[in-house]
């Protein structure tokens, strides 16, 4: 569960990221509808954007085990602020890919 945890993180992280990309790629955009890319080194900024975007799976997951684990009382052996790290972000994915685009 540690790892799923640490996991779980990075993935928001990467999120974090891809929303950071996104919005500077927005703001730069030409009247033509045409943006350069942002960072120079273009399999980052697809790794993190992958990443990212797919963190909403990640997350969705790691809450329902967390769930499960709570529900059974079973202990989850990592740190309360990752717990609550993961709730916060993934309200914030819920907004970003079904409310805000």
């Amino acid at each position: 569960m540690r790892f799923f945890s640490k996991l779980t993180v990075l993935c928001n992280i990467c999120f974090l990221f891809a929303v950071l990309f996104w919005y500077l790629e927005m703001s730069k955009r030409d009247p033509g509808g045409r943006a350069d890319q942002l960072i120079p080194l273009p399999w980052l900024e697809g790794t993190l954007v992958i990443l990212g975007y797919g963190a909403i799976i990640v997350n969705l997951l790691f809450l329902l085990v967390c769930f499960i684990y709570g529900a059974f009382k079973v202990k989850m052996n990592f740190p309360k602020w990752m717990l609550i790290f993961n709730i916060v972000l993934f309200g914030c994915q819920v907004y970003f890919h079904f409310y805000f685009k």
